[in-house]
């Protein structure tokens, strides 16, 4: 019975193996993805008690971007852009990191991209531990807190294996809108434009004099990641109401992990498929014993 059985068992084990490998990734997103939320929903319990309080670090980093609205310019695979303002010569002016921190990781506001469903923390900078758990903030750009002539840049991974995060990004449209929430404000963007550019092409992030803007970034194409992916929303005044109704509400994201409820299905179902065969296998063995007595 046993080698009758061995090749079937070695098949459901390969296939239980299989659908494993191909669930990991939608399982390790989820997961990702639920980290994230439990950070956004939390954001304005932290603004509430953030010190100094919000409207002196709103105020603290509109005074930032007044003295870097000359724009900001990122050198060809630079993580950090040099300010063409001068931030450090203005009476008042905080350091970088200590403007919008809710929390003592840097935390500075929540990104929602509804049509990809994005809904991310922001943090400060774009180093390495930032960007393999959420969005960072480009230092040396425009603060998320809108005003004429800023532009902020936000940059995120794409085709990561356990987080989609700016995954999607390609499939935002002209038109599209996405909402920023930092400390209180609701700030909502419609698209103008996406490009793809070089790392090289950096005028791309230059501040327009009176527009408030707000750039997405991403690299592309995913595994190769030569070129940016740009998507520039310009501010909507006033902000949507739909969107102020919810902003600061916990995220409805991860969806229901539907994955989840077929892979059991599938294992049961391999399972239950290799216990029949067990059990025809054990019957079929037990009447040829009882007709070999016989």
């Amino acid at each position: 019975m046993k080698k009758n059985l061995l090749l079937p068992y070695l098949i459901g084990l390969l296939v239980i193996l299989g659908l494993t490998l191909l669930v990991y990734p939608h399982a390790a997103a989820w997961l990702s993805q639920y980290e994230q939320s439990k950070i956004t929903g939390a954001y304005s319990d932290q603004i509430a008690t953030a010190q100094p309080d919000k409207e002196t670090q709103l105020a603290a980093a509109h005074a930032y971007n007044e003295a870097f609205n000359a724009g900001a310019i990122l050198e060809a695979n630079e993580r950090k852009a040099t300010g063409t303002g001068d931030t450090t010569a203005a009476d008042g002016i905080w350091p970088y990191e200590k403007i919008l921190a809710a929390d003592s990781e840097g935390l500075m506001a929540r990104l929602r991209i509804p049509n990809i469903d994005v809904d991310l923390p922001v943090y400060h900078g774009t180093s390495d531990e930032v960007l393999n758990r959420a969005a960072g903030h480009l230092e040396g750009t425009s603060l998320p807190v809108g005003g004429p002539s800023t532009r902020a840049v936000i940059t995120a991974h794409r085709g990561l294996a356990n987080a989609r995060m700016f995954t999607d990004l390609n499939k935002v449209n002209v038109g599209d809108t996405f909402t920023i929430e930092v400390f209180g404000d609701v700030l909502t963007y419609r698209v103008r434009d996406t490009k793809v550019v070089a790392p090289e092409d950096t005028d791309t992030l230059r501040v327009e004099e009176g527009k408030d803007l707000v750039t997405l970034v991403t690299c592309t194409p995913l595994g190769i990641n030569s070129h940016r992916i740009l998507v520039t929303g310009e501010r909507i005044i006033p902000t949507p109401v739909a969107d102020v109704k919810a902003a600061n509400k916990p995220s409805d994201l991860p969806r229901f992990p539907w994955f989840a409820i077929a892979y059991g299905v599938a294992v049961l179902g391999t399972i239950g498929v290799l216990g029949r065969m067990t059990w025809k296998e054990r019957r079929r063995a037990k009447n040829n014993a009882a007709s070999s007595e016989a």
